[in-house]
């Protein structure tokens, strides 16, 4: 019987990528924004229809790039506590303290009417995640930043591929970035972007993410956040089958909707959000329920993933706050299998199991 494991890299046609390696061996250009870097941000930009991006190193660097071009050296973020651990550790990582604002019980993104009792004077941002690729109150929170002055940046590893409103969810905020790790539904094996806003703060993040200077011209304190052209082959060659790959995972998702039916907890679906199926999230009603459905699948070589846990409140490294929506959510909430490699007969054995876990 073949292990299912809840995600699956998609690998497009080997001969597809060997024809982008065979380019960097005809151009020679292994990095620093190579031929095919250029090409990939460039469709990406078209694909998203935004102004300005900037492929990066990861996810995990291009918060921390967009925490340096917006100038935030200190103070306090504003931040969710339900979101991998790499959300709170970029805030630390940058000398910066998380202030740990609770979630919305049905999309589990930050609950913007509790952030506003949680504003000091030292309050400089709020970095908020649209969780599994649903939209955060992206108004509500707009508004919160208008009145106190504050920088929106939006970890939006989730969401490539999402649509809110009639534009791309990583559209809003001052910057939105984004994660193509290989677990992504579009990834570059390793990776991530920026989606800047502001044309002077955009080009401020490309002079930091190259060392801060332009040929023997030094400017500012940088890092080396660049990608290779080997990376970004793997992009271009994945890149046309975004749609095709969005769709099966939306095939799938409708189908476990209606084997498991109301069985069992589900985020609520938004208004203007033209979901991307970046996951399954799944909610029980204890964690018991949840851990004895784990073990069941594992039984049977299926193993799905506590997304996300522990609530980053808990964190043994970070100040205890209270968030008792998160820590209750991320307690009993796991991911189900979801990748386009994943069969339909593969989504029925899942969810036979899980509905005789239930009431057994």
């Amino acid at each position: 019987m073949d292990k299912i494991f809840v995600t699956k890299s998609f690998l497009p046609p080997q001969n597809e990528y060997l024809k982008y390696i065979d380019k960097i061996w005809q151009n020679g250009q292994l990095t620093n924004q190579g031929i095919l870097l250029q090409e990939l941000e460039q469709k990406l930009k078209i694909f998203l229809q935004v102004e300005n991006l900037h492929y990066v190193t990861n996810g995990t660097i291009a918060i921390q790039l967009a925490f340096k071009a917006l100038g935030i050296e200190s103070g306090e973020i504003i931040t969710t506590p339900f979101s991998y651990v790499a959300t709170t550790s970029s805030i630390l990582w940058e000398r910066c303290t998380p202030i740990f604002v609770d979630i919305e019980p049905n999309n589990y993104c930050i609950d913007p009417e509790k952030i506003e009792k949680l504003i000091t004077k030292d309050t400089k941002a709020i970095l908020a995640v649209h969780v599994f690729g649903y939209s955060c109150n992206i108004k509500r929170i707009e508004q919160i930043a208008q009145k106190y002055n504050l920088k929106v940046i939006y970890d939006a590893a989730h969401a490539f591929g999402s649509i809110y409103c009639d534009k791309s969810l990583l559209d809003y905020g001052d910057i939105s970035t984004v994660s193509f790790h290989a677990t992504k539904l579009f990834h570059t094996v390793e990776g991530g972007a920026c989606i800047v806003n502001d044309k002077g703060v955009s080009d401020n993040l490309d002079l930091i993410k190259r060392f801060g200077h332009k040929f023997d011209d030094h400017f500012l304190l940088g890092i080396n956040g660049k990608q290779s052209e080997f990376h970004a082959a793997m992009g271009l060659a994945n890149f046309n089958y975004i749609e095709e790959i969005i769709d099966k995972r939306r095939t799938l998702s409708q189908l476990y909707d209606r084997l498991l039916g109301t069985s069992i907890g589900r985020p609520k679906e938004q208004d203007n959000l033209k979901y991307n199926y970046a996951y399954y999230p799944v909610l029980f009603n204890s964690e018991e329920q949840l851990l004895d459905v784990m073990d069941k699948l594992s039984e049977n070589s299926i193993y799905i993933r506590r997304y996300f846990y522990p609530s980053l409140n808990k964190l043994p490294y970070v100040d205890k706050q209270s968030c008792p929506i998160s820590e209750d959510i991320s307690s009993r909430i796991a991911c189900l299998p979801l990748y386009f490699e994943l069969e339909e007969a593969d989504v029925q054995r899942v969810c036979d199991i899980i509905l005789k876990a239930l009431i057994s």
